[in-house]
């Protein structure tokens, strides 16, 4: 059984909503890669569509759209994402995750490239709300 944690997020607003996927959902999306189209009906989001713009795998190691396939890769990198001394001319060896969802991947990161009718709203909010 397969399950992601699906975090969308939101450009115009700025905010990013969870969403959990499993079984039919999350075999869905496993093979697609960082740029790839989703449509929003997996996730009940009607008229929307969706870009993959990253994630982890289950031991926390983000995606990188340079390395493909779905290995870890150390790879020596002088700045970006992942990397966080400063000085000049400093490099490390950091450990990523391809560029594939599979299995082993734990979250998956999406943007909003086109919105349908029906505004967002976090899972959890309306579940407040029906508690309420």
């Amino acid at each position: 059984m397969v399950e992601f944690k699906i975090v969308i997020s939101d450009p115009k607003t700025g905010k990013s909503y969870s969403y959990e996927a499993k079984d039919d959902v999350a075999e869905a999306l496993i093979g697609k890669k960082i740029g790839d189209k989703i449509d929003g009906k997996l996730f009940d989001l009607e008229g929307y569509e969706l870009e993959i713009t990253g994630g982890t795998d289950n031991a926390g190691f983000m995606m990188k759209a340079s390395i493909e396939g779905t290995q870890r890769k150390a790879i020596v990198v002088p700045k970006g994402k992942g990397f966080w001394k400063t000085r000049k001319g400093v490099r490390a060896r950091k450990t990523f995750a391809g560029n594939t969802i599979y299995e082993k991947t734990a979250q998956v990161n999406c943007k909003i490239i086109k919105y349908g009718k029906k505004p967002l709203e976090e899972p959890a909010e309306e579940n407040a709300q029906e508690e309420n």
